[in-house]
Order: structure tokens, then C-alpha cells, then sequence
């Protein structure tokens, strides 16, 4: 399997990193302070065309690959957790779960404004009470007429206060268990929807994550997004090339690390030498190297067959999971490197680590993806690559 880069993904890279450096770079410390989400640089992003690489062209989006859009997504990471989580959960599941599952009258009204960050995107699955079991949600969608009434509340939504758009994960018939779940398009303005708090956290913090409630929420049946009792099924597909993005997110942080690392131990002098010299600290650059390496293989493996249309859910697991904790390591390993300068937010590799942290938490814990994974193998058995 050939993951030498295209030109056309290398020049992706290439301008990304351009305005990453000049539009993020200088400012990440300060959202990061003051939690404050930098929507215009998000709508910047939205029009140099890198938020809908991978859409398809008619809707305005660029038609590349899988890979395409994980190269934005790390690529962002590498300068801002946060804002590369918002362009992720934007890209891969707002406007990615309409793209795959909503009607051709939704995806012609919304991924086009969507695609060019003129409308941001919220994914409503999480609640106070349910995480990764999406069947245990409370959140209900009881059908009158030709309209659906939406009441619950979502908990952790990314662009949860900022969104436009919200695909909102419902039970509509609560005997069904998992088969009772549905998924609708709910537009900011609604009479009914409102935001609770804003969440404050550990890292991620020029992310917004807010809690959504529905009281009432009245929306068109027209507003259902496939079938009835479809939801669960999207939303397993969703998460699953939800995670090929969040591998490379992971890499993304764990690669500023490094880099910033490495930076730092060449000219950090002790003993009248440079610490890179030290084997101790050259050992711990190597080894950040190659599990951000082997990060990378697993990621584009995931996205090849998912592109190619085969089965890659035990593969996005790998990546995500290998990934998220190689994002961990790295960042702990590049605070170690920087010492008491990377305990205070002089240097942005604490805030990497705290950033990093969701990596192995989010959209499926570490142990969720060593359930799916194990379970793949003894259900299917092994076969190397």
C-alpha cells in the first residue's frame, strides 16, 4: 500500500501550514487563556475551501479523499487542538452525517453554507446520563401529524453554543431499543432550543462545548434524516470515519509536541552543551518520532479502505486508539523535555498535554476501541495486512 502523499494532498499541507503559522500560531495562547472560540479564523478556513476537501464538488466541496481531510484535520492540531476539534466535529459529523444519510433536498440546502463555514455544525449524541450507549438516551422525538416535538437535553457538544446546524440523535420509539433511535436536522432559532452552560476545561479551550437542551422543539417531519429508527446505524457509521479524523488530530498534537520539543532541546544548553546531545532526551525524540510514525501508517490505512469501500471499523479503532495515546505520551515526554519550562504556559507544551487528554476520551474511550477491536478479531479472526 502506497501512502507516499499526492500533490494535490501535499499542497493541502503545504497552505495550511502557511496560515496556521500566521492565523493560529500567534494567537493560540490567548483563546486558550481566555477560552475564547476564534470563529472567524474557523470561517477562514472555510473559505480556502479546507473544510469540504472531501465533499463533493457539486455541493462546493473540493472531491478529494479520506486522507485529504485528515491532513486538515492534523494539520491544525498541530498548532490548535481546539480549533482543529471544532473543524473535525464540523466536518466529519455535522456536515459528514448529512452528506452520508440526509435527503438531496438537505444536503443541497445545507452542505454548501456548511462547506464554506458560513453555517457551523453541532453533533448531538452525548447526554448527562449516556455516552458511547447511544440507546441509553433520554433525549425523545414523539411524531404529531406532520411535525416531530424534540425534548432532552445533549451534554459536551462541540460548537454546542456556536452551531447553526444540529444533527440531533432522538429516541423514537423507546420499545425498540437501539432500533428506536433517529437522527434529525434542527436549525438554531427554533422556538424551544437553547444552550445550558458553556462547559469549562481542562484543555481544548478555544473549543466551545456547551450543553444543548430541546424544550418543545417542534421540526418537520421532513426533518428526519433517513429512515425512522435509522439512527443508530448512522451513528455507528458516523463515529466510524469520525475516528479515522480524530487519529489524525492526535497526531497532529503529538507532532507540535515533538517538534517543540526538539526545538527547545537544541537550544537549551546545560553543562555547555545543548540537551539534545544528551542520549536520554535523544531517545525520547526517537521514540515520540516513531509512534507518531506508526500513528500515521494506522491512520492511512483506515482511510484507504474506507475509501476503497471495505470494511475499516476495526481499523479506525486502531488508529484512533494507537494515535490518542501517542498523543498522551508525547506531549508528557516533550513537558519532561522542556522541565520546569514546560509547567508554565511560557511554552505551549502544556497545553498540549491538557489538550491531548480528549484524544483518549472522545468520541469513544480507549476501552471502547479496545472492546470494538478485540471483538473484530474474535468474531472474524486475524489476518495481517
Amino acid at each position: 500500500m502506497d501512502f507516499e502523499l499526492t500533490d494535490e494532498q501535499r499542497q493541502i499541507r503545504t497552505t495550511l501550514a502557511e496560515f496556521a503559522e500566521n492565523e493560529i500560531k500567534p494567537h493560540a495562547a490567548k483563546w486558550d487563556k481566555e477560552e475564547s472560540f476564534p470563529r472567524h479564523v474557523v470561517e477562514k478556513i472555510g473559505e480556502l475551501g479546507f473544510l469540504g476537501v472531501a465533499f463533493p464538488e457539486k455541493y462546493g466541496g473540493g472531491g478529494a479523499d479520506t486522507l485529504s481531510q485528515v491532513i486538515v484535520v492534523e494539520g491544525l492540531a498541530r498548532y490548535d487542538a481546539g480549533v482543529a476539534l471544532a473543524c473535525a466535529a464540523h466536518m466529519s459529523l455535522s456536515s459528514g452525517h448529512i452528506a452520508m444519510f440526509a435527503a438531496e433536498e438537505h444536503r443541497a440546502h445545507y452542505l454548501p453554507d456548511m462547506i464554506a463555514a458560513k453555517k457551523l455544525g453541532g453533533w448531538c449524541l452525548t447526554e448527562p446520563s449516556s455516552g458511547s450507549d447511544a440507546a441509553a438516551m433520554k433525549t425523545r422525538a414523539v411524531r404529531s401529524g406532520d411535525n416531530f416535538t424534540i425534548n432532552g437535553a445533549k451534554m459536551f457538544i462541540t460548537n454546542g453554543g456556536v452551531a447553526d446546524v444540529y444533527v440531533v440523535m432522538t429516541i423514537t420509539d423507546s420499545a425498540s431499543g437501539r432500533s428506536g433511535v433517529s437522527a434529525f436536522i434542527v436549525d438554531r432559532g427554533t422556538r424551544g432550543l437553547s444552550n445550558g452552560r458553556r462547559i469549562e476545561k481542562l484543555g481544548l479551550r478555544s473549543s466551545d462545548t456547551a450543553e444543548v437542551i430541546f424544550e418543545n422543539v417542534t421540526v418537520p417531519a421532513r426533518n428526519l434524516i433517513g429512515e425512522l429508527g435509522a439512527g443508530y446505524r448512522q451513528t455507528l457509521a458516523v463515529l466510524e470515519g469520525g475516528r479515522i479524523g480524530i487519529a489524525g488530530w492526535a497526531a497532529g498534537i503529538a507532532r507540535g509536541a515533538m517538534e517543540d520539543a526538539a526545538a527547545y532541546a537544541k537550544q537549551r544548553r546545560q553543562v555547555g552543551q545543548a540537551i539534545a546531545d544528551f542520549q536520554a532526551i535523544q531517545w525520547m525524540i526517537a521514540d515520540m518520532a516513531t509512534r507518531i510514525e506508526a500513528s500515521w501508517v494506522l491512520t492511512c490505512r483506515a482511510a484507504a479502505l474506507r475509501d476503497a469501500g471495505k470494511p475499516f471499523a476495526r481499523e479506525a479503532s486502531m488508529a484512533k486508539l494507537y494515535a490518542s495515546e501517542t498523543a498522551m505520551w508525547s506531549t508528557i515526554k516533550a513537558v519532561q523535555i522542556h522541565g520546569g519550562y514546560g509547567y508554565v504556559t511560557d511554552f505551549p507544551v502544556e497545553r498540549y498535554m491538557r489538550d491531548a487528554k480528549l484524544a483518549e476520551i472522545g468520541e469513544g474511550t480507549s476501552e471502547v476501541q479496545r472492546m470494538i477491536i478485540a471483538k473484530s478479531i474474535l468474531r472474524d479472526g486475524y489476518l495481517p495486512p
